[in-house]
């Protein structure tokens, strides 16, 4: 009772990266509230799922495994939570802001009345005092995202309906496991007792699915372009530095926008979240929507031709030039040192 509970995704047996982000966010605030960490799993054949899950200091594992339950369709699984979290009545609900999570969040929140902020890139717990009502609120979920196209940071509360749930973005928190040989409980749950046929109308009679082809979120180093690169042609000066540094290329909107990348590359608020060893920045300007999806990266190099840029001021070297001329240099010392 009262405890926080996390959604954990699968994927032919793999929990999903963002998922475990969680586990590891969720263990930190539960020791913060000191109470006990649960996660639910839903899907098929999930024979050792808890190897994957109970490491990261889960308490609690419930696993709904069922042919029927994979691939992921909304009815089913949303019945599961609803009941679930009925009967569990947990303080806190996390789940990724992914097309799993952006579909199943809104409907469970809906049917608990219990309200949910989306996309939220950070967490919190802390105090309210609601000085109208003379009332002051003990260990809130902040839940913490940007607003207004990132022009301002927005720390949303839910006093009163429970449980507190969120989304949050995959990448914008780290992953880390507590124990290897951590203990937890498994509690494997009776399907019949959570959904009923009528949850099981739609199925998937067919499906296909591609592999992503680009896994910047992965990449150790990335090498971005922004709208300052100036053209398309330019931007291919960044994957001929890539392929000399074993990097991933990513793009800010702008870029995108311009047509200089694919939207897969994007990185930043309506992009992706990288933490890489090295970020080098060329042509960006460094706006905070931008800024949200690399700005942890462990060290940041920023080319740019403005040396006002806004991107110079979290970046550990900055390179004042024209990216035309200085990239090829990149590319040509780092050939010599490297033979």
């Amino acid at each position: 009772m009262n405890n926080l509970f996390v959604y954990c995704e699968v994927e032919e047996g793999v929990v999903a990266e963002v998922s475990l982000e969680l586990l590891t966010k969720g263990r930190s605030l539960a020791n913060q509230l000191s109470c006990q960490l649960e996660a639910v799993v839903i899907g098929s054949g999930l024979n050792g799922v808890e190897k994957q899950i109970l490491p990261y200091g889960v308490d609690v594992l419930h696993i709904a495994d069922d042919p029927r339950l994979e691939p992921f369709t909304t009815l089913p699984h949303a019945s599961i939570l609803n009941k679930l979290f009925s009967e569990e009545k947990p303080q806190i609900a996390l789940m990724g802001a992914t097309p799993i999570g952006r579909d199943l969040g809104p409907r469970v929140s809906s049917a608990l009345h219990s309200g949910l902020t989306a996309d939220c890139t950070s967490l919190e717990i802390g105090d309210h005092e609601d000085k109208k009502a003379d009332k002051v609120y003990k260990d809130l979920l902040y839940q913490i995202r940007p607003a207004f196209g990132g022009n301002i940071i927005a720390t949303i509360i839910n006093p009163d309906c429970r449980p507190q749930m969120a989304t949050v973005r995959e990448g914008v928190m780290k992953k880390e496991i507590v124990n290897a040989a951590y203990q937890g409980k498994v509690n494997h749950l009776d399907i019949s007792k959570y959904v009923s046929d009528l949850d099981f109308a739609v199925q998937i009679i067919e499906r296909h699915t591609e592999k992503k082809k680009i896994n910047i979120k992965g990449a150790p180093i990335v090498v971005s372009g922004g709208y300052g690169v100036g053209s398309r042609e330019n931007f291919k000066l960044l994957y001929d530095l890539a392929a000399v540094l074993g990097a991933e290329v990513g793009a800010s909107r702008a870029a995108v926008d311009a047509g200089y990348a694919e939207h897969d590359r994007q990185i930043g608020q309506t992009g992706i979240t990288v933490r890489p060893k090295l970020y080098i920045a060329c042509g960006i300007s460094g706006q905070v929507q931008h800024r949200a999806g690399m700005e942890e990266s462990a060290q940041i190099i920023s080319i740019n031709s403005d040396p006002e840029a806004p991107i110079n001021s979290i970046a550990d070297y900055v390179i004042t030039g024209d990216i035309a001329e200085v990239i090829p240099k990149m590319i040509k010392y780092y050939k010599l040192n490297t033979k």
